[in-house]
């Protein structure tokens, strides 16, 4: 029986396992591609544990009446406890490297926001399923199993769905041009026909004309010729 069993222990301590957790959600949200590069038990892992923070953000962004706004900042706080916010338990002057205080933590703060003003925005009308694995195979060295794990409808699909029916309606325009220029380049090909024949029809008339009236001249010559030379032998 596998009781307390969920989850993958990645061979690390709770508090270590949570604070690496926390990093990864961190980086994929502030990622410009909103993918990262891990392997794939961690990806798995990581796939509840940022889906459980962009519904706390879903359900911010629905909020309707008197008391959303309060209700708004409580589940923001609950949201705050996947991230790294702050450093909280440590005093100003403490824990830095070589006696130095240690830096406030921003990258948290970022990914909170944009949690809350963009990310809850676009998946207010998709229940789950925000994030893609994709395996990637084994890695040198260790041969450890590789995975992105994604964040879905992210700008870079959106722009290729955008290419894609772009270069869809570009194609269809160009075979209703394409179409529209047969049927001229086919009518104006008929009259210019017509208008070949009617005068290949003038023509002809009158090149026919020309034949009978020189082949007249001709004959009359003649006869005017031998009707001379008969007069003289006489």
């Amino acid at each position: 029986m596998r009781h307390l069993n969920a989850h993958r222990k990645l061979g690390r301590t709770s508090q270590h396992r949570n604070s690496m957790l926390r990093n990864l959600v961190t980086s994929l949200i502030n990622a410009r591609d909103e993918r990262i590069v891990t392997t794939l038990p961690k990806a798995k892992e990581l796939r509840p544990f940022v889906e459980r923070v962009i519904t706390l953000s879903r359900r911010a962004r629905g909020l309707e009446g008197e008391d959303a706004a309060a209700r708004s900042l409580h589940l923001r706080r609950q949201a705050a406890s996947f991230f790294h916010t702050g450093n909280q338990g440590q005093t100003a002057a403490a824990g830095g490297r070589r006696g130095q205080p240690r830096p406030p933590r921003t990258a948290g703060i970022a990914a909170l926001k944009r949690l809350f003003d963009e990310l809850g925005e676009r998946y207010k009308d998709r229940p789950g399923g925000y994030t893609r694995i994709i395996k990637l195979g084994r890695r040198d060295g260790d041969n450890a199993e590789l995975a992105i794990i994604e964040l879905v409808d992210n700008p870079r699909e959106r722009e290729a769905a955008a290419s894609v029916s772009k270069r869809a309606k570009s194609a269809t325009s160009g075979k209703k041009k394409s179409a529209k220029a047969g049927e001229t380049k086919a009518a104006a090909g008929g009259r210019a026909g017509g208008r070949k024949d009617k005068k290949g029809e003038a023509s002809g008339a009158g090149s026919k004309e020309t034949d009978k009236a020189g082949s007249g001249g001709r004959r009359s010559k003649k006869t005017e010729s031998t009707a001379a030379e008969k007069d003289t032998e006489k």
